[in-house]
């Protein structure tokens, strides 16, 4: 066999390779051997037909087989001479394949960048402050209050409030004609939820039973109907009838109803805490992670293969439509901010790309790959998290596509320990560091 390789970008090569005429006539002398003992035909017992009855019959498909058998194990063998490690497809160009004729083959593929680490000590880093509020417990008590709150239908001649419970009668026009699915009839509304557009549930608040009323507002910018956007609507509301919240007492009688493992207030508050403080660290960690990563790349710029850098930032547009899809975001806003936004998602995927390079080769430097004893202790900690046996979890990792996640993400974590090592970290307000990447 012989074989080059010729640069056509800095991270593309083309493989050629030449397969010489031993290697196709022995290649087809194997296919239709193989051909011959699996076949039955007419006439022969099975496995003992005539060479030349096999091979005027199966011909076609044979050249097929021996172009992607040869295909398959010379291309193989031309990477490893070469020393190549392709990270995209190959694009496969070949001749026609003659049983007495040297067989032609080339292979166009990026391959993996030069990594030069240059800067990755000392790096400078922001990282949010904890700063916790004691409203955020109060809120999540509020809204435990909310989901156990009963409803008493108001009897007085008072008008509606924020907080009631109303059921109403409405029917919305556009441009003098009836909006599509803009009409409900005793259609329940708590006001207050802001289920409708700006200005709606505000209109029906000070309204009495029995009175109806004609709302003049406009549809937000952006809204998930493009063609709503900013367009002048005009909604007719008869208020049918109304509910009073009543909330439940904050009492450690009501802590204990919740069914929360606590017997009092001052116990369910701290249980409280220690949830959102854990979650607000784990969300403070994972931004700081992220501009950690981040930094690393502008101090280590690495090239990023184009076929890589496609496929990420296909994937991150994909994942962006599925969470806006689940928001009921329609097709041509959705396409609007995919347009306004492709230099972002670029930016990101390239980001990401360089810094899975970076991570590949400090990890290489410093022996910090995932080995065996890494996924033995990763399972053993997911199984003491969850309660899942062990076992259960080895097999859900057992695919190649989830275990190789699983390990790249404990490489992953076994250079950002490295890196904190000599990080200068920069504590700074959640409220200053939205303005910065702002």
């Amino acid at each position: 066999m012989k074989s080059n390789v010729e640069k056509v970008t800095s991270l593309q090569r083309k493989l050629n390779v030449a397969v010489p005429v031993t290697d196709i006539q022995t290649s087809f002398d194997k296919v239709f051997r193989d051909i011959q003992s699996e076949v039955t035909i007419k006439g022969f017992r099975k496995g003992k037909a005539p060479m030349t009855t096999i091979k005027s019959l199966y011909q076609t498909r044979v050249k097929q087989d021996v172009i992607q058998d040869l295909i398959q194990k010379h291309y193989s063998i031309a990477l490893s001479e070469h020393k190549l490690e392709p990270v995209s497809y190959p694009e496969f160009e070949f001749d026609d394949l003659h049983e007495n004729k040297e067989f032609n083959f080339s292979a166009i593929f990026d391959i993996r960048p030069d990594v030069t680490l240059k800067n990755y000590e000392n790096l400078m880093v922001e990282k949010e402050k904890l700063e916790f509020s004691e409203d955020k417990i109060d809120e999540v008590i509020k809204n435990i209050q909310n989901s156990r709150a009963t409803f008493d239908v108001v009897t007085e001649n008072r008008a509606a409030k924020m907080g009631d419970f109303s059921v109403i009668n409405f029917s919305g026009e556009v441009d003098g004609a009836p909006l599509e699915n803009g009409a409900g009839t005793d259609q329940q509304l708590e006001l207050g939820s802001k289920q409708f557009i700006e200005g709606f549930e505000d209109g029906v608040v000070g309204m009495k039973v029995g009175e109806e009323k004609t709302l003049n507002l406009k549809f937000p910018t952006p809204y998930h109907a493009k063609e709503l956007e900013g367009k002048a609507v005009t909604f007719k509301v008869k208020l049918n009838s109304l509910k009073a919240k009543v909330l439940p007492e904050i009492s450690d009688e009501f802590i204990k109803s919740t069914g929360s493992g606590v017997g009092s207030v001052e116990e369910f508050r701290k249980v409280v805490r220690n949830d959102l403080e854990g979650s607000e660290i784990k969300r403070i960690d994972d931004a700081f992670k992220n501009r950690l990563l981040k930094a690393l790349v502008k101090e280590n710029p690495v090239d990023v293969p184009a076929s890589l850098l496609k496929d990420q930032k296909n994937m991150l547009v994909e994942d962006f439509k599925k969470r806006m899809g689940q928001q009921q975001m329609d097709d041509a806003t959705m396409a609007e901010y995919i347009a306004k936004w492709d230099s972002d998602f670029e930016k990101t995927a390239g980001e990401m790309i360089q810094s899975s390079f970076l991570i590949d080769a400090i990890g290489k430097k410093y022996d910090l790959i995932c080995k065996a004893d890494d996924l033995d202790r990763k399972f053993a900690e997911y199984a003491a998290q969850t309660g899942i046996e062990e076992a259960r979890i080895r097999e859900f990792y057992s695919k190649q596509d989830t275990l190789s996640r699983l390990t790249y993400q404990i490489t992953e974590e076994n250079v950002i320990k490295k890196l904190m090592e000599t990080v200068k970290i920069k504590e700074v307000s959640g409220k200053d560091l939205k303005n910065e990447e702002n």
